[in-house]
């Protein structure tokens, strides 16, 4: 087959229509591919995935699935977590060769707990174009679907498999002032709802995402303590899961007697600067502000 039928060929099938691809110029691309429903794809992610020179992917059969029902002809070249270090290499030479370099995940939008940040960074450090092609993304489709507050929102990953270490991470983040999303595997969702209930709070608010947009996509909301309570007794559970929890409640700011009787305690066992610090952690007031009420304070006895 020559270059010029190669290039004819590229494109992608939509409702038995053919859409030719445009060229690309050279970059790496990160594509975002749907989580679940393969209706959500962008026409801009098709014309990418069937234009690139180079496409790369997790998984050559997850993402076959993907262009076959799009008619792309692009044959996909595997790259992920176990052969990132071989395989990093070869696409940044394709971009050293003036070639376009496409990267998907299995599902979602690359980059977010995946290897393929280790790419866009060691492309970004070679000085190459690096161009993001938005579309489905879990944390985001679970966080406008659970009903919590979206104004401020912190996406922190997996938490860890051992209960010891899920615990010290979400002592981490439980005064963060924004609602937290996390992925799980459905084998521990119920020991993670039960750990973030002791230590977020029972009647903290949360929300059980699993299955995004497919067939049995289900939004499970209620307390910590009552999804703890739902996911308990080994229940089982299938899909992915995202979960949702609400930020902490807002604290009533003490009062000014309340903060002076502190500082004198702080100040008591500590220097003043260390005392303040403390106070501040504590409180959740200025350290500057706290400072200078503890140097007036021991002014005037």
């Amino acid at each position: 087959m020559t270059d010029d039928l190669k290039t004819a060929q590229r494109g992608y099938r939509v409702a038995n229509t053919f859409v030719p691809a445009r060229p690309l110029e050279p970059a790496l691309y990160l594509v975002a591919t749907p989580i679940g429903n393969l209706g959500d794809i962008t026409l801009r992610a098709l014309e990418t995935l069937s234009g690139a020179d180079v496409l790369a992917c997790e998984d050559t059969r997850v993402t076959r699935v993907l262009l076959d029902r799009y008619g792309i002809v692009n044959r996909p070249f595997a790259y992920h977590e176990h052969n990132a270090e071989e395989a990093g290499p070869k696409l940044i030479a394709a971009l050293e060769e003036g070639r376009s370099v496409a990267l998907v995940s299995d599902a979602g939008t690359p980059l977010v707990s995946d290897p393929g940040y280790r790419l866009g960074r060691m492309a970004i450090e070679a000085g190459h174009k690096v161009v993001p092609v938005p579309g489905a993304s879990a944390p985001l489709a679970a966080l406008v679907g659970s009903g919590m507050p979206s104004d401020a929102f912190l996406f922190a990953g997996f938490l860890p498999a051992k209960d010891k270490g899920r615990r010290d991470r979400l002592a981490e983040l439980s005064r963060v002032p924004a609602t937290l999303i996390f992925f799980e595997s459905p084998h521990r969702i119920g020991a993670t709802v039960a750990a973030a209930a002791e230590v977020l709070g029972k009647s903290r608010r949360a929300c059980v995402c699993r299955e995004l947009t497919k067939t049995f996509e289900e939004f499970r909301r209620g307390t910590l303590e009552e999804l703890a309570a739902y996911y308990g007794d080994d229940r089982a559970v299938k899909g992915e899961i995202v979960l949702i929890v609400a930020p902490p409640e807002a604290e009533e700011a003490p009062g000014e007697v309340e903060v002076d009787a502190l500082l004198r305690e702080l100040s008591s066992a500590m220097p003043a600067a260390r005392a303040a610090a403390e106070a501040a952690r504590i409180t959740g007031l200025a350290r500057k502000d706290l400072y200078q009420r503890l140097l007036e304070l021991k002014a005037g006895g």
